[in-house]
């Protein structure tokens, strides 16, 4: 007998996050195994709150849009995070499928995602509920897996952020040679709370290193007044300078926000590390005349779809295809992953990694790959990156001019358990 699936979305969202969810919806249709396919409203909040959207009854058309619909408008995301100190949201958890015939439950996003899919799987079998937990990668920031890049290569919505900052470093050249000679240092600040992959990808841009470019990561370890001896001595040679920084570089106190799992929201925060970096060259005598400024790209470094990697929304749909092949097969306590094939030339390798693995895993960036005066990244990140920003511009489709994205029906199914209010709420 078939039983129906849930699956839902965790942390911040990427360009290529519905690919993988069109994947997943898509082969559910090849697996008699599989009932009706519900995305969960919201992420673990709409399991808590029993808000489940039946995407087996969308149009097949606009399930097919998601591959164009970035970030995660279709069925939601959330910052929720369940924790060993609200067991009551678990128990919650089961309820709800118990009260729904679900059997798989496919978990969209980073570590902590991983980690949550894991407990709710090894709670499922300890209540006697016949569970299929698997994990689908997402982030952005390419931190879930390890260092040895035996786990994961990469991450689904890495190769659009990095296609992203190559790109935008080209058109930020432009206008830092254009406006020179009043404004000779450009900042450009990019996502990345601790690792360096963000902002590491405006190498890309500048493989041959003919840009005045400098580029500060997470992992850096530089100060203020050796990030002024370096450009100055960018100015010294070039006349002007671009400096890609990550938003996680230590400058001192921001006035960091944080979010429900602990992490930095640094857009939401008192200031940036653009703004302190500026503010600090322009204290300074910079070797040139003119002033620096700067420019905070936000959520768009996720969102905007003009930049997504033709790889990476291929990669994310066969990663959401992966997950599902999981769950149909009884795979449970699985991520599907990413792997790289050896040799010179790219080729993905889709498989599978226990999630007791991957979320504890910490990913960190090479040091290797940080160059030695700590301000660039090494040809390795280079050969390393490169395959997975694409070649080909993507083509929307558009009406009227504008895009054309998935517009699912508010088709939920019905509630069968009382109202409730998710525990970490009532803090």
């Amino acid at each position: 007998m078939a039983k129906n699936l849930v699956v839902a979305q965790s942390g911040g969202p990427t360009c290529v996050i519905n690919s993988s969810l069109r994947g997943i919806v898509e082969a559910a249709r090849d697996f008699d195994a599989i009932g009706t396919v519900y995305g969960a409203f919201h992420g673990i909040e709409g399991v808590l709150k029993e808000y489940l959207i039946d995407l087996s009854a969308q149009s097949p058309e606009e399930i097919a849009l998601l591959r164009y619909t970035p970030v995660a408008g279709s069925i939601g995301t959330c910052r929720y995070k369940l924790t060993d100190k609200t067991p009551e949201d678990f128990e919650r958890v089961i309820e709800v499928f118990k009260a729904h015939n679900i059997g798989y439950f496919l978990y969209t996003g980073g570590n902590d995602s991983m980690d949550t899919a894991n407990k709710i799987a090894k709670l499922a079998a300890e209540r006697g509920l016949d569970l299929v937990a698997v994990g689908v990668p997402k982030t952005i920031d390419n931190d879930v897996g390890d260092s040895e890049f035996k786990l994961v290569d990469h991450t689904p919505g890495y190769g659009s952020v990095a296609r992203y900052w190559a790109q935008n470093v080209l058109y930020a050249n432009e206008e830092n040679a254009g406006s020179c000679p009043a404004d000779p240092v450009l900042v450009l600040q990019a996502m990345g709370r601790k690792i360096g992959f963000i902002p590491a990808a405006a190498r890309l841009a500048d493989p041959q290193r003919q840009l005045p470019l400098r580029i500060y990561l997470a992992e850096s370890n530089i100060t203020l007044p050796e990030i002024a001896e370096q450009v100055n001595e960018t100015l010294r040679q070039a006349g002007r300078c671009l400096v890609v920084l990550s938003e996680g570089l230590n400058v001192g106190d921001l006035g960091v926000v944080k979010d429900s799992f602990g992490h930095a929201s640094f857009s939401a925060s008192q200031t940036t590390v653009c703004q302190t970096v500026v503010n600090y060259l322009n204290t300074q005598k910079l070797a040139v005349k003119g002033k620096a400024r700067g420019n905070v790209s936000g959520t768009d470094q996720r969102h905007s779809m003009a930049y997504v990697s033709s790889v990476d929304l291929a990669e994310a749909y066969k990663a959401g295809q992966k997950a599902l092949e999981l769950a149909a097969t009884g795979q449970s306590g699985f991520m599907a992953t990413i792997l790289r094939e050896s040799g010179e030339i790219y080729l993905p390798k889709f498989d599978k990694v226990p999630l007791d693995k991957v979320a504890v895993a910490d990913r960190k960036f090479p040091s290797a790959w940080i160059s030695a005066d700590r301000s660039d990244v090494t040809d390795e990140f280079i050969r390393y990156a490169r395959p997975l920003i694409g070649d080909d511009v993507v083509p929307l489709p558009m009406v009227n001019g504008l895009p054309r994205m998935t517009r699912l029906e508010p088709i939920f199914a019905d509630k069968k358990l009382n109202a409730y209010i998710p525990q970490g709420d009532r803090n």
